[in-house]
């Protein structure tokens, strides 16, 4: 079981958290025990990937502000922050939010959001998100960004986890079937595939562990050869408690 981390911290969710399970907080919490200290958690909400939605921010507020953390949201297309590096130095979590991939690598690129999240990484915050919030931080990922029946490889992430990503991993019929075949023909390298509900918390750009809110969910890594792909089921510790 992992401790308070204070540098180099991923915890990238298949799916769940708030937006995907609300009755259950099990993930939300678990990133929330990273923090160390006994202060309420500074925790930064960024729906690029989704528009920035209000609902979506409301849904958020709601799940951390009764309590559990002092709560902000960094909006891009409502910007209000005009230095971004600062803001986000002064968060203990960012927490990114799920839509497309494509979009929120370009506007992060755009606006710079990208070097301030380096920055962050390097200095102790903690990133963590769910689906385009799993995919971004990683080389290459699986993604429906650019078609609403058909997914493809990515390879323009952030980069701060090698390899590729493939987040709802049981979640959606056609997530497995896709990566295995990606990832088998070389057309997306090496890497980490994650359920629904199952969360992997990279430290320095290693796995360090992979835990679920939900019993039986599961973590791959998926690697290449010859014959295609193949799948080497991972350790999930269940933070629920005994299975």
């Amino acid at each position: 079981m992992l401790g308070p981390m204070r540098a180099g911290t991923v915890v990238a969710m298949g799916g769940g958290g708030f937006s995907m399970e609300p009755d259950n907080p099990l993930l939300d919490d678990f990133v929330l025990s990273l923090v160390p200290g006994d202060r309420k958690p500074r925790v930064c909400f960024v729906p690029t990937a989704a528009g920035d939605p209000p609902e979506y921010i409301q849904r958020f507020e709601q799940a951390f502000g009764c309590g559990r953390a002092v709560t902000s949201v960094l909006s891009l297309f409502q910007r209000e922050h005009a230095d971004l590096r600062s803001f986000v130095l002064s968060q203990d979590v960012v927490y990114v939010g799920g839509g497309s991939t494509a979009n929120l690598l370009a506007l992060w690129r755009l606006h710079g959001l990208d070097q301030a999240l380096l920055a962050a990484y390097q200095q102790g915050v903690i990133l963590t998100g769910v689906s385009a919030g799993m995919n971004c931080w990683f080389k290459a990922s699986v993604t429906d960004s650019f078609s609403v029946d058909q997914l493809h490889g990515l390879h323009d992430g952030l980069g701060l986890i090698g390899g590729s990503a493939c987040p709802h991993y049981d979640g959606e019929a056609a997530r497995r079937p896709t990566y295995l075949d990606l990832v088998g023909s070389g057309r997306l390298p090496e890497g980490y595939a994650a359920d629904d509900g199952c969360a992997l918390v990279f430290l320095d750009g290693h796995l360090a562990e992979a835990v679920s809110s939900r019993a039986g969910a599961r973590a791959f890594w998926v690697s290449h050869h010859d014959d295609g792909a193949r799948e080497r089921a991972l350790d999930v510790r269940y933070l629920g408690g005994s299975r």
